[in-house]
Order: structure tokens, then sequence, then C-alpha cells
């Protein structure tokens, strides 16, 4: 493990700090670090930034909420460059875009990609749904979910969830993959209706040893 002494700052003491998603591997984000930035990030665990317009320090989601917390800080071989691996909460971009990099330049949609832009997740899928919650697309599904309110959403995941037991039940795995990709989003649509984030369940679940301990006991008649 290397010191914040032994970086390579620029002229104006700045390095370039590359953010990228811990969940995808996506790039998120371009943006640069002085010593005492760096430090900030690394003291609070989010990051922190060097604007070089206002010239001052910013810590991304300070006004926005769309807080990135670090999960590691890397220097390239030169130590003149770094990558800050994030787990994020909300879009990267200003614009709202999960990362800043949605502009093609050259080459062709690669497999994974998702319109062009960045690896498809749950995040960008409930991006969307907020989206049409904000702005309600004629015509839309979504749309027509949350014109009809929590009662029929519910309703909705209650029938999804029937159709994945018998799915599952039948042994058939591509209809249960199926009706599991329904149910999901059903319940992402409920979750953007309620202010519900994806982070908030990968929380609740980190904090939960889920895998290994069982979180509710079955009431035993």
């Amino acid at each position: 493990m290397i010191d914040i002494s032994m970086l390579k700052f620029d002229e104006n003491g700045l390095i370039p700090a590359i953010v990228v998603d811990a969940e995808t591997g996506a790039v998120l984000m371009l943006a640069y670090m002085n010593a005492e930035s760096l430090q900030i990030s690394i003291d609070e665990g989010r990051t922190c930034f060097w604007s070089r317009s206002r010239r001052e320090l910013w810590r991304k989601g300070g006004t926005s909420g769309n807080i990135q917390h670090i999960v590691a800080i890397n220097a390239d071989c030169d130590k003149d460059a770094l990558t800050v691996t994030v787990r994020k909460e909300g879009p990267a971009c200003h614009t709202g875009a999960e990362s800043c990099f949605f502009e093609k330049l050259y080459g062709g949609k690669q497999e994974g990609e998702h319109k062009g832009t960045v690896p498809f997740s749950l995040d960008i899928l409930y991006d969307i749904i907020t989206d049409r919650k904000t702005n309600r697309k004629p015509g839309s599904y979504t749309t027509y979910l949350f014109e009809k309110g929590v009662d029929k959403m519910l309703k909705k995941i209650g029938e999804e969830s029937t159709e994945v037991i018998i799915a599952g039940k039948a042994g058939d795995k591509a209809e249960t993959i199926y009706e599991i990709a329904d149910l999901a989003y059903h319940v992402m649509v409920l979750m953007a209706e309620t202010g519900i984030r994806p982070e908030d369940v990968r929380k609740e679940l980190e904090s939960r040893h889920v895998v290994d301990n069982k979180v509710k006991q079955e009431k035993m008649i």
C-alpha cells in the first residue's frame, strides 16, 4: 500500500480520478482530486473532488444526494492517475445519466450494453422506472401502474408471485426466469412509488448476513 505523498500530482496539484461502479464495472465519471480532497475521500469513505471551474472542494452528492461510497482507490503504475471504485446512490452524471460516458464516438453496440451506454443493471431499470414516474409517457405500462396507484401495484406483485411459484413447481427454468423478471419489475415499480432505492435493499441484505442466518423465524404451530 502506498502513501499519498508518493503520488505524482500535476503542476496544479491535481491528479485525475476515474470513478468506476463496483457492481457493474462501468466507468461512471472522470474528475480531479488534490491531496486534500483525496485525504477527505479516504477519511469519509465517499468521493470528494476538486472543482477546477469553481476552484473549490466538492463532495459528490452534497446537493444532489447522489453519493458515491468508496470501495477502493488504486493508483496506476506511474502513480499519476487513480481509479476510485464506488457503490453509488443515484446517477453519476449531472444530466441524470448513470454514467457521464454515454456519447458514442466509435464502435458498435457491445454485447451486454443497454442502448449503447453502460451494461444493463437493476439500477438502470430503476432509473428508467423513476423517470416514468416523473415523465408520464402515454401508452406506457409503467405510466399506467403509477396512475392506478399502490393497490394495483400490490395486486400485480401478488399475481406475479403466484406465477413464479407455478413455474418453479413445474421445474421450468426458462419460464421461472421469465416470471421472476416480471416480479422484479413490479416490485421495483412499487419501490419507486414509495421512495425505496435498490441501495436501500442492498444495505438491508448486507446488514442481515442473509445467506447463512435465518432472518425471520417461521411460526411453529
